[in-house]
């Protein structure tokens, strides 16, 4: 665990200028380490992280301003605070110091006061900038969170009538999200189908009760009213920028067209179908093949199974057939775990 007393990084070649600032420094009950050039600061930084540097710029091997960019150019390390301590007082070298990420400019010789001041000052600026950057971490995750479950609670609004409990829009988004890893999605990607898969129905908002609830199979005019579902959700999820919602708007359109180009609204086949689409499909039939609805009893699990498998190659892509088939006790687990 890294102690709460600051440790300070002194980077210098001359050895009387170590032992003044070290002694500057520890009597403020400051922690000091040293390196005699850059690019042994920058190995000392990699193994003990300090919370501030105090850099010379004209060393051998590799000099101040050296270190200071490559250590700005790392994101591990860009935002320790450095102070050039340096007999190169020029305007030019000063401005350049500070072009490259530099808090600070002390010139040689050293004051006392003044580096002990200095030191102190960019100590507390750099916490309260640290403060401040988790305050708006934290503040942007509650944002980000309340976004989604706004969604959630949307995708469960349109599921209300005929799942009162919302699950479907749960285990449905899980699901997808567990195939899609399997697929090889990154994590990113992953986080968007499980967080956009949850509006994949929000068109069923507008479609008449009775044929929503309609307790038996849909006449042909009825089915075609059914379908409308996917136009309208489109509608209701189009014209926002972010990716979150430009993903739902793919799913919502996308997730009830098949591999062999015989889905609606648009026949799309294969690869043509967006991968969003293609995943939530195979979570989607499976989780409402297994759960009861106004029209059917839930089927047996086995039952779904082997209907995905009939399927492989014709509603659904391969892969994602398999992908499930291999994640199958992931996925009973959702289901056990959010039963409606």
């Amino acid at each position: 665990m890294k102690s709460e007393t600051p440790l300070i990084l002194i980077v210098d070649d001359n050895q009387q200028n170590l032992k003044v600032l070290g002694t500057l420094l520890l009597e403020e009950n400051y922690e000091v380490s040293i390196a005699e050039n850059g690019k042994e600061a920058i190995l000392e930084v990699e193994t003990n992280r300090p919370d501030l540097i105090l850099m010379d710029i004209m060393m051998p091997v590799m000099d101040g301003f050296e270190a200071v960019e490559k250590l700005k150019a790392n994101d591990n390390t860009k935002n320790i605070p450095i102070i050039f301590v340096t007999a190169m007082n020029e305007d030019a070298d000063e401005e350049k110091g500070f072009n490259l990420g530099a808090a600070d400019y002390i010139t040689k010789p050293v004051r006392g006061p003044i580096v002990k001041a200095r030191v102190k000052l960019n100590l507390a600026l750099n916490n309260q900038k640290r403060l401040l950057e988790q305050q708006v971490s934290e503040r942007t995750r509650e944002l980000e969170e309340t976004r989604h479950e706004i969604i959630r609670r949307l995708g469960r609004a349109a599921e209300y009538k005929d799942n009162e409990t919302g699950n479907h829009i749960v285990r449905m988004s899980k699901v997808s999200r567990i195939i899609a890893e399997g697929f090889g999605l990154n994590n990113t990607e992953c986080e968007l189908i499980l967080n956009a898969s949850p509006m994949h129905d929000i068109g069923k908002i507008g479609i008449p009760d009775s044929v929503l609830l309609k307790p038996g199979k849909l006449d042909p005019e009825e089915w075609e009213i059914m379908k409308t579902h996917v136009g309208q959700g489109v509608e209701i999820l189009e014209g926002h920028d972010s990716s979150l919602l430009k993903t739902a708007v793919k799913i919502a359109l996308t997730h009830h067209e098949k591999w062999n180009g015989s889905g609606y609204p648009n026949g799309l086949k294969g690869e043509d179908i967006p991968i969003c689409g293609r995943i939530c499909a195979v979570a989607d039939v499976f989780d409402a093949l297994t759960s009861v609805r106004p029209y059917k009893d839930a089927w047996p699990v086995e039952k779904a199974v082997e209907l995905l498998k009939s399927e492989r190659g014709f509603h659904f892509q391969p892969e994602l057939v398999d992908i499930f088939l291999s994640k199958l006790p992931e996925i009973l687990d959702i289901k056990n775990n959010f039963t409606d």
